[in-house]
C-alpha cells in the first residue's frame, strides 16, 4: 500500500474532501498526545488540548505554506494550546537548578537519555521529565522523545534557537539531579 506525503492530504482537503484529514490525525494523534501531555500532565486536559490543536489545524489549514514540515505546524500549534491551558490554570512547579553541574555531567544524562531502549531507564527518565516545569518537559519530549532539531523547536514554540539551547542545557541539568536519586543512574 502506497503511503502518500502530508502536503497529498492537505491539497485533497483544500479541494474539499474533509475525511483526508482523519488520515493526518491517525499519522500525528500520538506525537501530539504525548507532547501536551508532558507538558500539562493530566491525561483529560491532555486529551482535550490534542483534539482542540487538531480542531485548530483543521480550521487552519489553509494558512499552512509548507515552509516548515507539517508535523512541526501541527506541534507548534499543541505547544501553544498546552502553554495557554499552563497559563489559564497557572500550574507552575519549580525544580532548584544544580550549578555545580559539569560538562562531564551533562554527557552523562545525554548518554542516559540515547539508551532510553532500556525499560526501567525510559520509565524512571520519562517519570523524571514530568517533574521538569512544563515548558523545559516540552522542550526536552521534542529534542529527545521526537528527534526535532533546536531549529526545528524553534519553528515549532516560536522561541530562538540560543533560547532554546539554553533551556535545554538547564533542563538536562535538572534531569541529571533528578535522575540521581535513581539507583539505575547512580554515577560511581
Amino acid at each position: 500500500m502506497h503511503q502518500h506525503t502530508d502536503q497529498f492530504y492537505i491539497d485533497k482537503i483544500l479541494q474539499g474532501d474533509t475525511q483526508a484529514f482523519s488520515v493526518l490525525v491517525e499519522r500525528y494523534q500520538t506525537y501530539v498526545y504525548t507532547i501536551v501531555l508532558r507538558m500539562v500532565r493530566v491525561k483529560e486536559e491532555a486529551e482535550e488540548i490534542a483534539q482542540d490543536t487538531f480542531i485548530k489545524a483543521y480550521q487552519s489549514i489553509g494558512s499552512f505554506r509548507g515552509e516548515s514540515k507539517f508535523s512541526s505546524w501541527l506541534y507548534s500549534i499543541a505547544y501553544r494550546k498546552a502553554l495557554d491551558s499552563i497559563r489559564k490554570n497557572k500550574k507552575y512547579k519549580a525544580v532548584e537548578l544544580n550549578e555545580e553541574i559539569t560538562e562531564g555531567s551533562i554527557e552523562t544524562i545525554e548518554n542516559a537519555l540515547s539508551y532510553m531502549e532500556d525499560k526501567e531507564r525510559s520509565k524512571v527518565i520519562q517519570e523524571c521529565v514530568l517533574q521538569l516545569p512544563e515548558v523545559e518537559a516540552g522542550l526536552i519530549t521534542l529534542y529527545y522523545f521526537e528527534e526535532k532539531s533546536v531549529k526545528e523547536i524553534a519553528v515549532i514554540t516560536k522561541l530562538k534557537e540560543d533560547n532554546i539551547k539554553v533551556k535545554l542545557y538547564r533542563s538536562r541539568k535538572k534531569m541529571f539531579t533528578l535522575l540521581q536519586n535513581y539507583e539505575v543512574f547512580k554515577i560511581s
